[in-house]
């Protein structure tokens, strides 16, 4: 199995998440300093927006504004050109907790995912992704989900989902209204990984951050249809939460590694850093524009 080392590329933030590539730079929230940030080429960060809620998932509507899941009230807020801020979407009467990740499609077609329980005081407890569509109007997602974090679509037009604790890639078919169906299992994984972020290669491989370990499985990986592991960056000393594809030809993979355990994640102590490597593939536009079945 092919191994890729990491580099560094930006330190000093706390708990990284939601890493996107949009209009030529690197996105991300940071759950503990509540700040959407923006990254310059030499790792410099800019903050875009404070959320007071906590930042998770990130995606851009066709107008080329922001939205944002705010946590804490499991709703999504749209960032303006100037940094306001502004209620977009509620979906806190799916969610069974924390707002989550989220993905925006092309033809603003969002989808969100929430934690189900409260990490660290409940067991796990299933849940569903909100649908919410270009009108803003916010639908239940058909098909109980565990833990539904990073999100992809491929061009065949299927839905990719994370479902961290469930240690697996779930499928979902993409209808011309956007709405899903056929909940299916893509890849099953071993019980040593919690896919989080992920992201998807234009050879139809998915990456994906194993988090809720620092230990020696902790690290970004790539999976096909069908559960083989391919390839790994591994990670030291850290979480592997999120990536994402970018640079001007999507050949580098960035990742957020946050150095925490789920102790002190739900005291909301974490260091957090983001790295880069070359891993022999190229990303796709994240998301892809489908052609819907």
């Amino acid at each position: 199995m092919p191994f890729h080392p990491l580099t560094p590329f930006a330190s000093g933030h706390q708990f990284l998440e939601g890493l996107r590539w949009h209009d030529d730079a690197l996105w991300a929230s940071d759950f503990f300093s509540r700040e959407v940030l923006r990254f310059a080429p030499d790792g410099t960060a800019t903050t875009v927006a404070r959320i007071p809620g906590a930042p998770s998932g990130l995606g851009f509507l066709p107008d080329g504004s922001v939205l944002v899941v705010s946590q804490a009230d499991a709703t999504v807020l749209q960032i303006a050109g100037d940094g306001s801020v502004a209620p977009y979407a509620d979906f806190s009467g799916i969610a069974g907790g924390p707002g989550n990740d989220l993905l925006v499609t092309p033809d603003g077609h969002a989808y969100a995912g929430n934690f189900g329980f409260a990490i660290g005081a409940e067991d796990p407890k299933s849940t569903a992704l909100a649908h919410i569509d270009p009108e803003r109007r916010v639908q239940r997602v058909e098909g109980d989900v565990l833990f539904p974090n990073g999100m992809a679509v491929t061009p065949g037009a299927v839905l990719l989902l994370a479902e961290t604790f469930l240690h697996r890639i779930s499928a979902f078919d993409v209808a011309a209204d956007g709405s899903l169906s056929g909940h299916r299992v893509w890849a099953q994984l071993a019980d040593a990984f919690h896919p989080d972020g992920i992201a998807l290669d234009a050879d139809g491989g998915v990456w994906f951050g194993n988090a809720l370990t620092t230990g020696e499985d902790s690290g970004f990986y790539r999976v096909v249809e069908g559960g083989e592991i391919t390839d790994v960056v591994p990670v030291t000393g850290a979480q592997a939460v999120a990536c994402t594809f970018g640079g001007q030809d999507l050949d580098t993979l960035y990742m957020a590694c946050n150095r925490t355990t789920l102790e002190e994640f739900v005291q909301g102590r974490s260091a957090a850093t983001v790295a880069v490597a070359d891993v022999g593939r190229r990303g796709v536009a994240a998301p892809m524009a489908v052609t819907p079945r």
